[in-house]
């Protein structure tokens, strides 16, 4: 059997494909880079309905940089790693995709549970 996966770099992240994840790596959900901003906001809304957001909003530690697709990819990523860390947990409609580096910048600290 022949498995194939599918890698890319961008923004000193390594991500590959939703359906790629290694067991017992680490993995972060985050929002492809060429979503749209509608998606993106859609994401958004999607997931801090199941999970505290706090951390995106105004005073929150993953407010700034003030960018759609860094706030998405926290929530992408609370929602993911609340939910058991499962694949389709990241595929928010095609939009998420796996990153197998911690994508944690400042103080804003990607959630991950193993």
């Amino acid at each position: 059997m022949m498995v194939l996966f599918e890698f890319i770099f961008v923004g000193g992240i390594i991500i590959r494909d939703a359906n790629g994840q290694a067991p017992g790596q680490g993995a972060w959900c985050v929002a492809k880079p060429s979503t749209s901003d509608e998606e993106l906001q859609n994401n958004i809304n999607y997931a801090c309905t199941y999970v505290d957001c706090r951390m995106i909003r105004p005073g929150g530690v993953c407010f700034e940089p003030q960018k759609l697709v860094n706030k998405a990819s926290v929530a992408m990523n609370l929602y993911y790693q609340s939910n058991g860390r499962n694949y389709w947990n990241c595929d928010f409609k095609g939009s998420g995709i796996i990153a197998v580096t911690d994508p944690s910048y400042g103080d804003c600290k990607y959630s991950f549970r193993q």
